[in-house]
Parts: structure tokens; C-alpha cells; sequence
């Protein structure tokens, strides 16, 4: 079996640390992803879930324990190398698309590509492609304000598989998403990252679209427990 994408071991996270009102949020997770893994997050509000995101996703960082990405540790790395791995090797998707009003479809797409490097015409070029693969080749010139919420957090997708991550996050992505157009969205984006090899944790409260991924942990207490 290859490396794991993402592997965190023993990481805890306490708020307030020493003092009174100090809340334990993560205690001892262990975690690993397999590249091509589509893993589902289930946790009660409150539970640490955001938590365990950002700090797998390098926008925090553990009081204890270790990440590691690809294989690389990441606890000790520079600013730099964690810039730079957030930038090209994880894409990250919310419950609220947070796509730039004021650029096309295209251009939204775009943009994390240009920031990583990617000429113009190579990174116009990816953007197209992947809107094709989620049904808006014919949208790429609206901008959000015309696009309908599916369509918009469509465009969510592709932005944060544009640069080829190696490992993606999802909180709650369909969450603000009617029934079906929830269904749709998932399983094209459960599509395009089982094609590309790369793995996926996605939080959610939908049971039903937890069922559908490879395999389901729950946040309790602090603690990882497999399902």
C-alpha cells in the first residue's frame, strides 16, 4: 500500500490551555487517507470538527502530535512549505462557495492556477475542462450572481481541484443545497476525485451521502471512531 495522503497521529488541540475554562477539542486522533479514498467526517456541532479540518488542511496547527502529508512531515516545516502545500496540494471547499463576485466562472477557476504559476492559457485551459466535466462549459462566462447555488458551488469544485491536490477538504459542501441538487453535485465531485487519485475528507450531517463514500469515521469526544 502506498503512503497515505494524509495521515495525523496522536493529534490533540486544547482552547485556553491552563486555564480554567481549557476545552480539550482533539485528543490522540489518528487518521490516515489513501489516495483515491473518499472518506466521510460525521461529528455533533461542537464536536471539533472545524478543528480537525484546519488542522489537517495546515491552517492550524496541533498542541500535540503529528501531520503529515504525502508522507511529509509537516510540524516542522517553514511557513513557506506549508504556504506552498496548502496552495498546491489541497484543495478546500465550505458549505458557502465564497466565489469572487466580480469574475466569470472561468476566471473564478482561474485564478488558484495563475497564483500557483500556471501560464494563462494552460490554466484557461484546466478551468475549461473542468467546468465541462461538472455540466457548465456553457456557464463559464456568467459570473455567481447568474449562476443558481448548485451551478455556484460547481464552480466551488473545480476551483479547488484546479491545481491537482493531492488531498481535498470538505466542510459540508452540499449543505446549503436542496435534496437533489445535493445528490447531483456530490457524485460528480466524488467522480472527478476518484479519477485523479486523490483523497477526500468531507464533512457532512447527510447520512445518506456519508453511506455513498468509502467509508465513515465519527468525531466523539475528542476521539476518531470508525463506523
Amino acid at each position: 500500500m502506498s503512503d497515505p495522503v494524509l495521515a495525523l497521529e496522536g493529534v490533540c488541540k486544547t482552547y485556553n490551555a491552563g486555564a480554567p475554562n481549557a476545552v480539550d477539542v482533539l485528543r490522540g486522533i489518528d487518521l490516515h487517507l489513501q489516495p483515491g479514498e473518499v472518506v466521510a467526517l460525521v461529528a455533533p456541532s461542537g464536536a471539533g470538527k472545524s478543528t480537525l479540518l484546519h488542522i489537517a488542511g495546515l491552517l492550524d496547527t496541533p498542541d500535540a502530535g503529528a501531520v503529515r502529508l504525502a508522507g511529509q512531515d509537516m510540524g516542522g516545516a517553514s511557513d513557506d512549505t506549508r504556504t506552498r502545500a496548502r496552495r498546491n496540494d489541497i484543495g478546500f471547499i465550505y458549505q458557502f462557495h465564497h466565489l469572487l463576485p466580480e469574475f466569470t466562472a472561468l476566471e473564478n477557476v482561474t485564478l488558484p492556477q495563475r497564483a500557483a504559476g500556471t501560464a494563462k492559457v494552460e490554466a484557461e485551459r484546466r478551468a475549461s475542462d473542468l467546468l465541462g466535466r461538472v455540466g457548465l462549459a456553457e456557464r463559464a462566462d456568467h459570473r455567481p450572481g447568474a449562476l443558481s447555488g448548485g451551478e455556484q458551488q460547481r464552480v466551488a469544485f473545480c476551483r479547488a481541484l484546479a491545481n491537482a491536490p493531492r488531498l481535498l477538504l470538505a466542510d459540508e459542501p452540499t449543505g446549503n443545497l436542496d435534496p437533489g441538487t445535493s445528490t447531483q453535485v456530490f457524485d460528480t465531485l466524488v467522480e472527478i476525485v476518484r479519477d485523479r487519485n486523490c483523497a477526500a475528507l468531507i464533512a457532512t450531517h447527510n447520512h445518506d451521502l456519508a453511506a455513498r463514500m468509502d467509508r465513515i469515521v465519527r468525531l466523539e469526544q475528542g476521539q476518531v471512531i470508525p463506523t
